[in-house]
């Protein structure tokens, strides 16, 4: 036995390593209501154990004990991962959606994309960073409230000793040329190659295949992680989404459903049912309801310059049960009840610890602030995204999102040159065989995909 080959853990990365989230895990099952709190003490002990193949054999009892456990009496949602059953749990938001005249619905599927990409652009030179940082740089910069790119000009000469966050690694709108590659964004141009490759009935499966051919498993995070490399190993949908998967209501669909919004303006079943397929592959429950969700968002605001409509014809897409859709009402019932935008995204930190990783990167709290800069930013495009990346969380996620929404809805003239100007028509990506891309060449592309 002492002589079988083992891998060298202290090599992989901890999201392929399933024991080193064993409290991510914890607490997700919590969350999901399964009845797992006996267990508590082994779930430490694996998280506090030093990586080997003990730390990796107790994964695995883990990882039986949540497959295997039961969800608790009274709990108080009911959060299916299969189509037919979100459908059934819908609620519906009636909205008068007008589908724009031709050369109008390409204007707006041209904003969505530059939209997307300057939003994402904006939070990408502090993705990671903490508010109790991300405030004070702002401040000193004269740029809080937010209101521009942060620039590499805008640094102390000092940064890197003031500031933990490793301000001087990032990239900044004064020094680049065109769009640096991202996931945020790199996940638009995947999907429209999807599209192109396998229809717009692509499969789940079909999902997971472009996946494997197209991109290097280094471009992929957390629940994208794990799913690839369960891909690899040979899991199809939806247990790819399920094995060893601590991240599985993470925000990562989330911000992959974009093009199924942009390819059915106003079609707001249809985007959330393709985002659906997308997300199943690496997402359950909440998970998978974040990509319908802003997928859904998205293709309403083809139709509606309502930020409220957009906001409800999301949610309708989506189980009312859900804890998603209860945290996003709450957003929408609070706006509308007068609630103030500096208690509303107070309330948000308080809900979601943006110090802990589970919190920063979950798909509900993300969600919140998207649907928050939304309202609150009343569709001013520029002060919408600043609003987003300035609460913090997964900024470039949450800037790249609100700026899809507002894109659409209001087309390229309402994002500023100062917002398109370092972007210069240019998006980088990873995809193998794709490399940089014009943005209004991509924008017209994805008329070829409309029905």
């Amino acid at each position: 036995m002492n002589n079988i080959p083992r891998p060298d853990y202290e090599k992989m990365h901890t999201w392929e390593f399933y024991a080193d989230s064993a409290m991510i895990e914890y607490q997700q099952s919590i969350e999901e209501g399964l009845d797992i709190e006996k267990y508590r003490e082994l779930f430490e002990l694996t998280d506090k154990m030093p990586r080997g193949e003990v730390k990796k054999q107790l994964g695995d009892i883990l990882y039986g004990i949540v497959i295997n456990a039961p969800q608790k009496d009274g709990y108080a949602y009911n959060e299916p991962s299969e189509l037919c059953a979100i459908r059934a749990l819908r609620k519906e938001h009636k909205a008068e959606l007008r589908m724009p005249e031709s050369n109008e619905l390409e204007d707006r599927i041209h904003g969505a994309w530059l939209g997307r990409i300057c939003g994402c652009m904006l939070g990408k030179t502090v993705e990671g960073i903490h508010t109790d940082e991300l405030i004070p740089l702002l401040r000193e910069s004269n740029n809080y409230p937010m209101h521009r790119y942060i620039l590499r000009s805008d640094l102390p000469t000092d940064v890197d000793t003031r500031y933990k966050y490793r301000l001087s690694e990032r990239p900044y709108a004064d020094e680049i040329n065109g769009m640096p590659p991202d996931d945020d964004t790199n996940y638009v141009v995947l999907a429209q190659e999807l599209v192109a490759r396998y229809g717009r009935d692509f499969t789940a499966c079909d999902v997971a295949k472009i996946w494997i051919d197209k991109q290097p498993k280094y471009a992929y995070c957390t629940a994208e992680r794990v799913a690839f490399c369960n891909f690899v190993d040979g899991y199809r949908p939806p247990d790819s989404a399920i094995y060893k998967n601590a991240y599985r209501e993470w925000i990562g669909a989330q911000i992959r459903g974009d093009y199924f919004g942009y390819i059915n303006p106003c079609n707001t079943e249809l985007a959330a049912e393709m985002a659906f397929r997308d997300a199943s592959i690496s997402h359950v429950k909440n998970g998978i309801y974040g990509e319908m969700f802003a997928s859904a968002m998205i293709a309403a605001a083809a139709g509606t310059d309502s930020i409220e409509d957009v906001i409800l014809c999301g949610l309708a897409q989506i189980p009312h049960t859900s804890r998603l859709y209860e945290s996003v009402m709450g957003i929408v019932d609070g706006y509308k009840n007068g609630a103030h935008e500096g208690e509303c995204f107070e309330n948000i930190h308080k809900a979601y610890d943006e110090y802990s990783a589970h919190g920063w990167c979950h798909t509900i709290s993300n969600a919140m602030i998207v649907a928050a800069a939304l309202l609150y930013g009343k569709g001013d495009f520029g002060r919408s995204i600043c609003m987003a990346v300035e609460t913090g969380f997964d900024t470039d996620c949450n800037g790249a999102t609100v700026g899809s929404v507002l894109g659409m809805m209001k087309g390229t003239g309402a994002i500023g040159e100062e917002w398109s100007a370092p972007i210069a028509d240019r998006l980088e990506t990873a995809i193998f065989g794709v490399g940089t891309v014009s943005v209004s060449e991509r924008a017209k592309m994805t008329l070829d995909h409309l029905r």
